[in-house]
């Protein structure tokens, strides 16, 4: 049995990578597999995401696209359409400002194969980008539509942004190392993107977590007192438990005796827009203090990071 503290690390490193490194290294994560990352195993994991359809890990990089139309009738049926999960901003001169996620995108793809942004904004995307969009049909082909010119903006492009624009394009992701309770009210944010070490899959028994499970330290009790000592005896007695079902069941079977004191690694992804929203809620006297406990210092850390959306 192992005992650590809550953390969370902003993954600021990881938006300098191209996008199937970043879609890889999140995907890992459900699996705990981020063994298996090597210099040339990013393409082959996500084109197989792509082609399996396991779209929640495509949700975790997107593209900032400036889309510019010789003509305003183009963006007027764009809007008409309002593709899911896109965040779309007019600006001047008929142009449009896109970012999306690449499950975002192919969707768009699917789901209005009539629209001539939508067939440019894919045939750009395959182009550039092509293990992604291999699979999908375009009903343009490979002939660019006339009038319509596509440029993806950088990330530093993007930064430089007014705040309500940045607010809505600029995309972060956060790795949390929380409880699972922290986690059950995470995912309730219905405009992010999770992806969550699977308690289903993972065998903690294993070399590779150290034969123990690992639980996070309540932030409810102090170490000295007799409620900190019932809780830690009982989570030996839940990891004895859940060795012994390991014995002759199967990790999903034997995870229904684990706690919400267990140990998760959850990678959250979201604008800065919803991001600040989150905050709003989880720092409040009203939070829970397991989740105060991670997110007050994650908004001191992005005030200071992005101070015109979170000041």
């Amino acid at each position: 049995m192992r005992i650590i503290e809550p953390s969370f690390t902003i993954l600021d490193e990881l938006d300098q990578q191209s996008l199937p490194v970043r879609i890889e290294y999140c995907g890992r994560i459900c699996y705990k597999s981020e063994n298996r990352i090597d210099r040339d195993s990013a393409i082959p994991f996500v084109r197989k995401m792509a082609e399996n359809g396991h779209n929640s890990v495509l949700e975790m990089g997107v593209a900032t696209l400036i889309v510019a139309c010789a003509g305003s009738d183009p963006i007027q049926a764009l809007y008409f359409l309002q593709p899911k999960f896109l965040q779309i901003d007019q600006l001047e001169g008929n142009r449009l400002l896109i970012t999306g996620s690449i499950r975002a995108y192919r969707e768009m793809l699917l789901f209005h194969p009539e629209d001539a942004v939508s067939q440019a904004i894919g045939l750009f995307l395959r182009r550039k980008h092509p293990y992604f969009f291999e699979t999908l049909h375009l009903a343009s082909g490979e002939k660019a539509i006339d009038g319509i010119v596509i440029e993806e903006l950088s990330l530093a492009a993007v930064e430089q942004l007014a705040p309500p624009q940045l607010a809505k394009h600029r995309y972060l992701a956060v790795k949390f190392i929380v409880n699972r309770a922290v986690t059950h009210e995470l995912v309730r944010h219905r405009p992010c993107t999770f992806l969550q070490e699977s308690q289903r899959y993972c065998r903690y028994s294993a070399d590779k977590f150290g034969n123990e499970v690992t639980f996070i330290k309540p932030v409810f009790f102090d170490e000295q007192s007799e409620e900190f000592a019932v809780w830690k005896q009982s989570m030996e007695a839940m990891e004895q438990q859940y060795f012994r079902l390991l014995q002759t069941a199967t990790p999903q079977a034997a995870r229904t005796v684990l706690p919400n004191s267990c140990k998760t690694e959850i990678i959250v992804y979201a604008n800065l827009l919803e991001w600040r929203h989150i905050l709003e809620l989880r720092t409040s006297m009203a939070a829970e203090p397991s989740m105060r406990e991670v997110m007050i210092p994650l908004q001191q850390a992005l005030q200071e990071r992005f101070p015109a959306v979170f000041s």
